[in-house]
């Protein structure tokens, strides 16, 4: 993570009651995104839109969020709309409303800019949406004020490749899939890395997760933790056969090649980031390597991925006498 500097070069906002400490915004032209319709997101999007008016800053939103269906644009004053590949390009901060699968939505419509996310928690966990709606105007402010923590995430790229034709591509934040869909049989695949024949393993599939992902979907199949600042790619077995099967963390510039074996009797789909699943077949190849764009996450001041983990996955829940305050060191 790297902490800002407030720029000088923007221009100074109109005097506010309660902005007034502003002189020059690190941040001018702010997107909103939101994904879900719950009436607790449209909420947030109202307060925030509002917040950045009385701010005298741009408000930019995207389509998709404008037309959900339980957000009233009557309540918001001044807003502009545009089409939601073009809010990283104009935008200097984007916010996002809702869960972490919302940070993963925006996220391919984001990367490629660099522009910065910050996450507004109305979801279940919070991991990349980590501020909470109560907090997000002292939190906004702060940021305007250049008081914030740049995090920067890789992302991983998938091909399906039949010889040097690439029939599909994607990419993903937190991790690609390999599944059997809705089978019962176990996939029989084979996988190499960076050339190297690894294994042949018959099991459910297998999770390809990036830093961020180790802590979703890899993290209950029985992954390990990783901090997201390391370059790691991990590698976690879906119910394997052979308990000898365990996870297993490579370089982050690891080039990852899956087929299926020819004794393979169910039809594997591959997804990224759970999205639409597509079928790998028997003469194809499935590529996962780093993707080449980054997603710019910013957190408030204070932000601990410790504290996250400890939050979030209860690992605060302890007796009082092992209280972690009255520990010596």
């Amino acid at each position: 993570m790297e902490n800002s500097a407030q720029s000088a070069r923007l221009p100074h906002l109109h005097e506010s009651e309660l902005f007034c400490a502003i002189k020059n915004p690190a941040f001018r032209r702010i997107g909103l995104m939101g994904r879900a319709g719950k009436r607790s997101v449209t909420k947030s999007l109202v307060q925030i839109a509002q917040t950045i008016n009385e701010m005298n800053l741009t408000l930019i939103m995207d389509e998709q969020t404008a037309h959900l269906p339980t957000l009233d644009l009557t309540e918001i004053e001044r807003v502009k709309i545009v089409k939601r590949g073009l809010i990283g390009e104009i935008c200097d901060l984007v916010i996002v409303v809702g869960g972490d699968g919302s940070i993963l939505h925006a996220a391919e419509a984001l990367a490629r800019y660099r522009v910065p996310v910050l996450g507004i928690n109305r979801g279940r966990l919070g991991f990349l949406a980590d501020v909470r709606p109560a907090d997000a105007a002292f939190k906004l402010r702060q940021v305007l004020m250049g008081n914030y923590q740049l995090d920067h995430r890789f992302l991983l790229t998938m091909e399906i490749r039949e010889g040097r034709k690439i029939l599909y591509e994607d990419m993903a934040l937190n991790d690609v899939v390999l599944h059997a869909g809705k089978s019962v049989h176990m996939i029989d695949f084979q996988m190499k890395i960076d050339g190297h024949d690894v294994y042949r393993q018959h099991s459910d599939g297998l999770i390809v997760a990036t830093p961020t992902g180790s802590t979703a979907y890899a993290l209950s199949g029985g992954g390990p933790i990783i901090h997201p600042s390391m370059d790691a790619i991990c590698l976690v077995p879906m119910h394997p056969h052979t308990l000898s099967s365990r996870p297993i963390v490579v370089s982050g510039n690891s080039e990852i090649c899956i087929r299926i074996h020819e004794d393979n009797r169910t039809q594997p789909m591959v997804s990224a980031d759970g999205k639409q699943s597509m079928p790998l077949e028997q003469n194809h190849r499935l590529y996962i390597r780093k993707h080449p764009d980054k997603l710019t996450l910013l957190h408030p001041p204070g932000f601990d991925f410790y504290e996250a983990c400890r939050t979030k996955l209860h690992w605060n829940v302890h007796a009082d006498e092992f209280s972690l305050e009255t520990d010596d060191d």
